[in-house]
């Protein structure tokens, strides 16, 4: 099974350098990265280049910024990937070493991954990451950056942490920062809805994976994110609200494509801009 992990990001080139090492650290090395740049500067296009030397091959796809595209950004990543089975993420989210192999172990026929993050209000450096310390929640705790709630999803791999998924009481949904599924399920129901902004899209699409039949399994305190917080100023009350309205009429429709998906991406230039030398 080929695998490709579908990082979104805009913008965020030394999060994304964070989260670009952490991949290069994977215990499981068989797949390959896919960015889904929103429209970023060169910077993010150099971050890209200084893990490409080392770490797992990566497909920088990129298009010119216009605004909240991210849902557009996603398309065109899912095209471009060469995997059958896909990991989708965010580029301020560093994975465990024991990330895809994760996904990989717990892949099911007709089925999608959810998984949850870890929030790390932190300023972390690549070494950082290297070193190992950020997956020990005791260290984190010392160092005064990670909440004691956290505590349950820095387990161990082992039999507890499938039995907490099974009785947590969070709803197993499609969360963007950490879950997976077939790309032949991404493309059944047209892709991510070019017309949603930030707010609910990731339950939108979620709620027509179900829809086709294509049902959640809880992994969230087995494949383990570290999410970089950061604030949100583009987030608005009425679109989400206009969105989780969407999501009812989709529960009650069972409609499964998008209606603008990934059959109406418009044509536009796909070169991502380079640092000047």
């Amino acid at each position: 099974m080929r695998i490709s992990v579908v990082l979104s990001t805009y913008d965020r080139p030394r999060d994304l350098a964070l989260v670009l090492a952490g991949y290069a650290l994977q215990d499981d090395p068989d797949f390959e990265i896919v960015v889904a740049d929103d429209g970023s500067g060169p910077e993010t296009a150099a971050a890209i280049a200084d893990t490409a030397r080392s770490g797992p091959p990566i497909r920088h796809v990129w298009h010119p910024d216009r605004g909240f595209r991210k849902t557009e950004s996603l398309d065109r990543a899912t095209l471009h990937a060469k995997g059958d089975y896909l990991i989708f993420s965010d580029g301020d989210c560093i994975p465990r070493p024991d990330f895809v192999s994760t996904h990989r172990r717990l892949v099911r026929p007709g089925r999608f991954l959810s998984g949850g993050y870890v929030r790390l209000p932190a300023a972390l450096t690549p070494d950082d990451v290297r070193a190992g310390w950020v997956w020990k929640g005791a260290e984190l705790r010392r160092r005064g950056v990670a909440p004691r709630a956290a505590a349950l999803r820095f387990l161990l791999p082992g039999p507890l942490p499938a039995l907490l998924d099974r009785i947590t009481p969070t709803r197993t949904s499609w969360n963007g920062m950490n879950a997976s599924t077939w790309r032949e399920a991404v493309l059944a129901v047209n892709g991510f809805d070019l017309e949603l902004e930030y707010g609910g899209l990731d339950r939108e699409f979620g709620q027509r994976l179900e829809n086709l039949g294509c049902r959640g399994v809880q992994v969230r305190h087995r494949a383990v994110l570290l999410h970089l917080h950061h604030d949100r100023p583009y987030r608005d009350a009425a679109v989400t609200a206009r969105q989780r309205a969407l999501r009812d009429e989709l529960k009650a429709s069972g409609r499964t494509r998008a209606l603008r998906g990934i059959d109406e991406l418009p044509d536009v230039s796909t070169t991502p801009p380079r640092e000047a030398t």
